[in-house]
Order: C-alpha cells, then structure tokens, then sequence
C-alpha cells in the first residue's frame, strides 16, 4: 500500500464527524482540536465526549432487547424514517469547513440522507470525505484520507506504519505456527497439525448476523478458517442451521455497538435456544464474548487491537506474549 498522499485538498480546520472511527482516527493524529461537531457515539478518547453533539440516535436502545432494536430499525427502514436526527442549532454553531462521514452502513453512521439534510442545514457545501473501508487495507488507507484533509500526512503515515507493523507481526506468529504445527511424526507430515480451527463470529444475536466487511479478513490474518462470511462483504443473516452446519470450533459474539458487560448479557438468552446448545463449540466452552463497541464494529485504529483479540481468542498458546486492554474479551461458560 502506498502511503503517498495524491489529494491536493487545502486543510479543514474545522471537522464534524459524522462517525466515531473519523473521531478516532483525527485525535490519533493529533487534530482533535480542529473537531468541532462529533455524534452521540463518539466517546473515545474521552475528550471527544466534550466536543458539540451534532447528531442523535432517533430511539435510545438502552433498556432494548437485540430483538427490538432489530425490530425497531427494520420498520424505520421500510417507513423511511430516520435513525439519526440533526441538531440544526449545534451543526450551524459548528461551522464545519469537512464533514466526515461513511457508505459502509446505514444503520451504523449517519447516511447519505443525513449528509444531504446537513448541506441544507448550513446553506453552504464544506468540503466531504466519505469513508468506504471494506477491509484493513482500506482502514489504512482512510487514515491517511482523513490525515490528508486535516494537514496531517506525515503523523497519518506513522500511525500507518504502526498499525501495519502490529498486523505484520500476527501474520508473522500465524506463519510461524502454522509451520511448527505442520511438522512431522517420524519423518511423515501430519496434515491434521495444520488445519485452521472452524470460527464464526456472530454480528447480532437476535437475529442471528454472522460478521462482514474487515472481520472475516481479521479471522483468516488471526489463523483462523472463516467459513460463513466473505471477505469485504456486509454482514448477513445467517440461520442456525447454518451454524450447525459449519460446526465451529469457536465462537465469537461481537454484537454490533455492543461493549463487553451487554454482549455478556445478551449471551444468556442463548441458554433457551437447544440447537444452539447442540453446538460443539458451545458444549466445550469454546464461546466468547468481544467489546465489539471498542474494537471491532468501528473501522479506525483500535480494529487493529481487535485483530490481536481474535488471535489470541483463536491461538492463545502462541499470543501469549500479546498484551490486550483490560475487558476485551472473556469466555461465555455453558452453564
């Protein structure tokens, strides 16, 4: 990947994010103080949570089941109602010259309908990024889009090169693994050392979604065998007859905006579902629950300690040397 930037944009100074992975990426590279309207869900680093709130969810799923919300954005859809609401007063107030905003999901970030309403809002047309990462690739490139519009190219690249470095190395340790595991038993290869254990990661539980975009590339990058999801595509919904079928090894539940304490709770209305329960993974405790909120539902900088996370879910032998943040992931016992 070249990290050369072509833009020939003039410098934004001040920047509304229309999504919490921009507002990530534009304080890692040390232009948060040109941030002058964020969203609701914009709460890391913590400063970001002081920044003006241009933007609101249109229903608080809070006290919400997995169901309900589904049920909830499925009939806003089909209505053409709006799942993000504009605060006028504030986006005006914020007089933004770059907007940043995302073509990956609807129901994740504000969309183009909310893009469109704020054009009309301000009476003016500042300069817009829209943002489109499919995989990891694409996540490096977007920092250095977003580097290129705040005047910061050359932190934009060393953030990049970090971050690469970090996949790098998971390749590297897979490699190595895969090697060791291949080996030999006296002289003849044992091809069974080398197979990649089966794994699901599960988007939303009620319905069941199996995770897309960059998550089936970060399981197969972690040494692991993704066999219900396509790299680079949407997240689908997936029966649980599809689950059985496929028979994973592990599972993970990275319910999408969910952190570490809810996807745990939502786990346990699993504990009713029987074919659920006839899973091999779930009989031997082989499920686990991701702070998918922090690092896995939002393209920036953290997605890379999430691919970390999947790695040592998937090999925890061989990451053990990897440190992780505290409560990023825990196993869901079958009790």
């Amino acid at each position: 990947m070249s990290l050369k930037a072509t833009s020939k944009q003039q410098r934004s100074s001040r920047v509304v994010s229309f999504l919490p992975s921009s507002t990530e990426i534009v304080y890692a590279i040390g232009a948060g103080d040109q941030i002058t309207g964020v969203t609701h869900e914009c709460k890391y680093p913590d400063d970001a949570k002081s920044k003006p709130r241009v933007i609101d969810s249109a229903f608080d799923p809070t006290n919400m089941t997995s169901r309900e919300i589904d049920n909830k954005i499925v009939g806003l859809m089909k209505t053409g109602g709006n799942i993000y609401v504009i605060n006028d007063e504030k986006l005006k107030e914020a007089k933004p010259t770059l907007i940043i905003a995302q073509g990956v999901c609807e129901v994740c970030a504000p969309f183009t309908k909310e893009i469109d309403r704020a054009g009309s809002v301000l009476g003016y047309k500042p300069d817009l990024l829209i943002l489109d990462p499919h995989d990891l690739e694409d996540i490096l490139v977007s920092i250095m889009d977003i580097a290129e519009r705040v005047g910061r190219v050359s932190e934009g690249r060393k953030l990049v090169v970090s971050l690469q470095n970090r996949i790098d190395n998971i390749r590297r340790i897979v490699g190595k693994r895969r090697e060791t595991k291949r080996g030999s038993i006296n002289g003849i290869e044992n091809p069974t050392n080398g197979t990649n254990p089966r794994i699901v990661c599960i988007e939303w539980i009620d319905p069941f979604f199996t995770a897309g975009h960059w998550i089936p590339q970060m399981v197969d990058i972690a040494g692991g065998n993704n066999g219900l999801s396509t790299v680079g595509q949407p997240s689908r919904r997936v029966s649980i007859e599809e689950i059985m079928e496929f028979n994973p090894d592990k599972i993970i539940l990275m319910p999408c905006g969910f952190d570490l304490d809810r996807t745990s709770k939502e786990a346990k209305s699993l504990s009713n579902n029987d074919k659920w329960k006839s899973l091999q993974a779930v009989q031997r405790n082989e499920v686990y629950a991701v702070n998918a909120n922090a690092f896995f539902s939002k393209p920036g900088p953290r997605t890379i300690t999430g691919l970390e996370i999947l790695a040592k879910i998937i090999d925890p032998e061989g990451f053990g040397v990897i440190e992780l943040p505290i409560n990023s992931f825990c196993k869901i016992t079958n009790s």
